[in-house]
Order: C-alpha cells, then structure tokens, then sequence
C-alpha cells in the first residue's frame, strides 16, 4: 500500500472541505494541508491567476505575496518530515495555467532556464507530481457552479474578497486534465477503486468520490476512501464536536474567510435526510434568476453547461455506492 502524501484533488463548492474535516479528526497519524497552492497561483511572483493581478494591496495582504510554487513544495515536505503522513486538499485549477493556456514548468521548480516537459498540463515537474497518491471529488455543475457564484458577488463577496464571478475558476476542464494526465503517465490505474483483481504491487487505484454520494453515504464514502488510501478508518473520524477540534479547524480555514463556514460551524457528517428535489432546466434558470438577475442567470447556465460533459466523464470513474 502506498505511503505516499495523499493528494485530494478537486475543484470549487464540491463538498470537499466537509470532506476534509473527516481526516483532521486524524492529527494522530496525518498532517493535513488545505488548499496550499492557492497561496502561489493567487499571489505570489509566480502565480498563474489574473484575480489579484492589479490589486498588489491584496497580495501584500494575503501574507503570500513572495511564496512560489517551490515554496509550496517545501512546506508540504517539513509537514511530512514530523513523522505523520500528509493529507492535501486542493484545487487542480491552482496547478495550471487558466483558459487552457499551455503549461510551463514553475521557474522555481526548473531544472534549467531551458526546461520544458511535454504534455504535463501543470507547472509542477512530472517527477514531482509522482511523489503524490493522487484521489478525486467531483460535484455537479448544478449545483457546484451556483454555489461558487453565491461567493462572488454582494453580499458575500465582502467576506471572501473575490469580487466578481471567473467561470475559469469552476475547475472541471482543468480537474479532468489532471485526471486524464496522471491516468496516461500510470499515476493513478488502470485498476478502480475497490477492485483488486490484477492490482500490481505499488499501484494507485483510480479513486474518484461524487459529493452526492458523500452526503448520502458518508461513513462507507470516508471508509472507502481510507481502504484505497492505506488510512486506518475509525467511525469517530466522522465525529468532530470538541473544542480543540473547532479551533484547529477554524485557524486552518482562516485565509479562505467565508468559503468554509458551513464546514467550521459543523460538528459532524451525517447522512441527509432529504434528497435533492428533481429540478428541470425551466425550474434551475427561474432560481438563478430569482437571485442573481438575468445577467447572472444566462452566466451560470452557460457554465453549468459547459462543465458537464468533464464531470459526467470523471463521474463515470467514480465509485459506486
């Protein structure tokens, strides 16, 4: 089974940070690092993100403004030298350029001023992305995407500083790269999550959760997820009402303010009780409409629809439950 620093990729408003609290139960035996690599793609010398581009007040503010991609790495390294196995969640999009533009490795992760690395979709090297054992969340557009747009604009946008609604940052296109990526330089597969047969020693499963199944199912989602990973599942990791707990959690969440609160304020991850009610096009647009406008409506939509096709493609990985 692998060691190796699990990487927990995904993209914005997929349930991941509820996720995540799952495994900050676990500071026995994990170190777990949230969203590292929006420090250097949102506001450091080498960061990728047009967001803060002219706003240098922002990046002074954020307390990142000098941490490259380099820097990033770094930290994740002395995480794992105190003798606990790291546990990363993070967006794929912070690991690439935006609007599919082509990828260049970090001048801080360079071998020489020369280096390229044909068909990495990322800016970190090949032989470093291999030092992960990469997983997958995905949640649908439909309610992903709303979700995000609810975090850029009034009145929560003066929480979470982002002022305006990017749909490059919805994250599909670039989680599914990644994917596709990790899956062709044999990262990750060819065998899926909870099939064994013809595993080959060493080999990364194909471990790709969809937030429904996660709030439907959370305890056989998280154990799951720890049998595919090497980490011990215990039914308390389910479980974090105490007062150690909330604070550790709302110091690590603290540099995304407002993105987290339903995560901070929760003290556990129960099933739902209620399932999604079936929604049509019609009923979603007058919804949007209704809160956003009809600007913000005809924008949503068009990102929902654009996103689909690469989360029904990563779903189809998924495992089932």
């Amino acid at each position: 089974m692998s060691d190796k620093p699990v990487f927990l990729v995904t993209h914005p408003r997929a349930c991941s940070t509820a996720f995540e609290r799952i495994f900050m139960t676990r500071r026995d035996i994990l170190q777990c690092a949230h969203e590292p690599f929006g420090d250097s793609f949102y506001y450091g010398p080498e960061r990728l993100s047009e967001r803060y581009a002219s706003d240098e007040a922002a990046r002074q503010s954020s307390g990142f403004s000098k941490t490259t991609y380099r820097d990033v790495l770094n930290r994740l390294e002395r995480d794992g030298s105190e003798g606990k196995r790291v546990f990363i969640k993070d967006m794929a999009y912070y690991l690439m350029p935006p609007n599919g533009a082509p990828a260049t490795i970090a001048p801080s992760l360079k071998k020489t001023d020369d280096y390229v690395e044909e068909g990495n979709p990322t800016v970190i090297p090949l032989e470093t992305l291999k030092k992960f054992h990469w997983t997958f969340l995905v949640r649908h557009p439909r309610r992903g995407i709303p979700s995000y747009y609810r975090c850029c604009v009034p009145p929560l946008d003066e929480v979470t500083g982002f002022k305006e609604f990017m749909p490059n940052e919805a994250g599909y296109v670039e989680l599914r790269r990644l994917f596709d990526y990790l899956r062709e330089q044999k990262m990750v597969g060819p065998c899926m999550a909870g099939q064994s047969n013809g595993k080959s020693d060493g080999e990364i499963t194909i471990t790709v959760i969809d937030a429904d199944d996660l709030l439907d199912h959370p305890e056989p989602v998280a154990k799951a997820f720890c049998k595919e990973t090497g980490i011990e599942f215990k039914p308390d990791m389910l479980t974090w009402d105490d007062p150690e707990n909330q604070e550790y959690v709302s110091k690590a969440f603290e540099k995304w303010n407002g993105f987290h609160n339903d995560a901070i304020h929760s003290k556990s991850l129960t099933a739902r009780t209620q399932a999604h009610k079936s929604v049509t096009e019609e009923s979603e647009n007058e919804d949007w409409r209704q809160k956003y406008g009809d600007e913000a409506q005809k924008v949503i939509r068009a990102c929902v629809d654009e996103n689909v096709p690469h989360y029904e493609y990563l779903k189809s990985f998924a495992l089932k439950f």
